[in-house]
């Protein structure tokens, strides 16, 4: 998967990077269709202190793609609250694509007890 990090009015660190790659990996595990994941943190100064850093996360997969952005006083914090949102999401489509394919099944199954 393409990881792309950008950052505003903050300076990236190995350690941010590390910890980000270490979420997207559980993402992975979740979703390996995933095409994309672009990350977004940002630090405004001006903002109250306990929502100064913004995190927000693309994540391109098949049909529309996921976002998901927090705003927290501690960056690692933010980081971790907007993965998990988007792990939210992709359980949810997991589940919307499973019950399609139940739903699907159980009508082909129907059909063909009606034809005898």
């Amino acid at each position: 998967m393409k990881f792309i990090l950008s950052t505003h009015n903050i300076s990236s660190s190995p350690a941010i990077e590390e910890h980000i790659l270490a979420r997207i990996d559980k993402l992975e595990h979740l979703d390996g269709r995933a095409i994309e994941t672009r990350v977004t943190i940002e630090h405004d100064k001006t903002r109250a202190p306990e929502k100064q850093f913004r995190c927000s996360v693309r994540l391109a997969v098949r049909g529309p793609d996921l976002f998901a952005e927090d705003v927290e006083g501690d960056l690692y914090a933010a980081i971790d609250l907007v993965f998990k949102k988007i792990q939210q999401q992709i359980r949810k489509l997991h589940n919307k694509r499973k019950a399609r394919q139940t739903v699907a099944a159980r009508s082909k199954k129907e059909r063909q007890e009606a034809e005898v």
